[in-house]
């Protein structure tokens, strides 16, 4: 009985990954609900370039960094 349980958790979170998985979409920054980067670049009164973008879900340098740290250790 109980890994009928088992089974059925993994089905339901399976189903679950498949129906929002149209709603995760890959950038060049990293995995966003948004198709394109939200990001505002602007100069200010000074005429210093700013760049600022919404963040991701996740974003591919966090990713790379936590590698890296795993591996060293």
């Amino acid at each position: 009985m109980k890994c009928y349980h088992n089974q059925m958790k993994i089905l339901l979170t399976l189903a679950i990954a498949l129906l929002f998985s149209g709603c995760l979409y890959f950038n060049d920054r990293g995995v966003s609900t948004r198709y394109y980067n939200e990001c505002h670049e602007y100069y200010d009164s000074m005429g210093v370039y700013h760049k600022t973008c919404d963040k991701n879900l996740l974003e591919y340098k966090d990713v790379t960094n936590s590698v890296k740290k795993a591996v060293s250790n």
